[in-house]
């Protein structure tokens, strides 16, 4: 377990941190210290159909401590960013005398948070249907050379190595006709900045993240996650952003009969630990001014 540093309690607290490094613990401590409440920044436990899965807080948590903003939101709707922030805004700034304690591992909403959101318009549902048509037929990488050729700036700008970024940028030049770039070349003030937090990252070593990830994604198996998958088969849809669940289309193929659980387990720890690769990265171009957390 994580032990948890000295923070200023007059503060806001954030805690960003790779998938399985122990985030949800140290919350939990920090909380029954300072009388918190625990407020999600995870893209994906937002949604109501994962709770296994997502290894959203279960009861016993929720009993000892708040927790707000997990599994509020429908599994088919999008669920943006800028909806998060919107959520966020009266719960720290919430006078009930508790310490807010922002938990998860998306760095995209803590770095909206900390330095602000371009106020992007919505995205047209024919506009992402375009983009996704285009990804079917052609790859990411067809997104990718349209925004070399139309966006330079952006193209320079986002993580080419992540689909969802590319996919965004895209479709925010096709809806809008300016680039990613230029909306963020003018965000407005963060809603909470960075100097006035208690800003904490947890790093962890690969390996030892790596034999977590896999004992956890097992015990997700035992716990129900393959029921789960089976609760939310009918009506399947990979192109919604609840679909992004780590595991669930791999656990999903497998109860379609297209693979074994165990190559179902696999996969799904492989691109667990993928996606750890991707966090660690962010945190550290992103978080440059965080104070760092040992994990182990």
């Amino acid at each position: 377990m994580i032990s948890a540093p000295e923070i200023d309690p007059a503060l806001p607290v954030l805690i960003a941190g790779p998938t399985a490094s122990g985030k949800s613990a140290l919350a939990l401590e920090l909380a029954a210290r300072h009388n918190g409440v625990i407020i999600n920044a995870d893209a994906l436990q937002v949604y109501a159909c994962w709770r296994v899965l997502t290894a959203r807080p279960g009861p016993d948590d929720e009993a000892a401590a708040p927790h707000m903003l997990y599994g509020h939101v429908p599994c088919d709707r999008s669920y943006s960013v800028g909806a998060w922030l919107r959520d966020v805004a009266p719960l720290i700034h919430a006078k009930d005398g508790r310490l807010p304690i922002i938990v998860g591992g998306t760095g995209l909403y803590f770095t909206a948070l900390v330095s602000g959101l371009a106020e992007i318009p919505e995205i047209p549902d024919y506009i992402r249907t375009l983009a996704q048509d285009l990804i079917d037929s052609h790859g990411i990488q067809a997104l990718l050379d349209e925004l070399h050729r139309d966006d330079p700036q952006t193209w320079e700008r986002i993580d080419r190595n992540n689909p969802v970024r590319i996919q965004r940028a895209w479709e925010v030049l096709r809806a809008t006709g300016r680039g990613l770039a230029a909306w963020q070349d003018d965000t407005p003030p963060p809603l909470l900045p960075l100097s006035q937090t208690n800003a904490l990252v947890i790093e962890a070593p690969r390996d030892w993240l790596n034999a977590r990830i896999s004992r956890r994604f097992r015990a997700m198996v035992e716990q129900g996650a393959l029921e789960e998958c089976r609760a939310n088969i009918r009506g399947w849809d990979p192109a919604r952003p609840s679909a992004r669940a780590i595991g669930a289309a791999e656990l999903i193929d497998h109860l379609r009969g297209n693979c074994t659980l165990e190559q179902a387990i696999e996969r799904a720890e492989i691109a667990t630990r993928q996606y750890a690769k991707r966090q660690r990265s962010w945190f550290r171009a992103r978080m440059k001014g965080w104070q760092r957390i040992s994990a182990a």
